[in-house]
């Protein structure tokens, strides 16, 4: 394996799905796969209300993160507007954010910020953009220490 691929992903860390109404999903999840909010915020800067939900049991595994909305020029609004409801983006936790979006963006591969923003729990996320990646909008998270 290439040395600077050991310094990308250790782990799914979630996926994201966009929905209209939080309280709504959140209700959704738990009543029917049994998957309990372990977090909830509110982002300002990415103009989102988020839930992190996991398995019971599993509150340090991979997670569904519920995302809607705060308002309408937010990128989950403009999301659900042309999408609707649904997989927005898959999450890959990092041990560094900087130094794997600097192995991808040396592979050629575009990343939406210059620098890592405040992402869930006080994480740093950054994102590689979907037309670089089969489609998908791809997160990169390292979490909180």
């Amino acid at each position: 394996m290439d040395e600077a691929l050991k310094k990308v992903v250790t782990t799914v860390d979630h996926v994201g799905i966009a929905v209209p109404d939080l309280d709504a999903a959140i209700a959704f999840y738990a009543d029917t796969f049994g998957l309990r909010a372990t977090h909830t915020e509110v982002n300002e800067e990415q103009g989102v209300r988020e839930a992190m939900l996991h398995a019971p049991g599993d509150e340090s595994g991979p997670a569904v993160q519920l995302l809607a909305p705060l308002r309408p020029d937010s990128t989950i609004a403009k999301f659900l507007d042309t999408k609707g409801a649904g997989l927005q983006q898959v999450a890959y936790r990092v041990d560094d954010v900087e130094a794997a979006a600097e192995t991808l963006r040396a592979k050629g591969l575009r990343l939406l910020y210059d620098k890592a923003k405040r992402g869930t729990a006080d994480s740093k996320v950054n994102f590689v953009h979907p037309k670089d990646a089969g489609g998908v909008l791809v997160e990169l998270v390292e979490p909180a220490k």
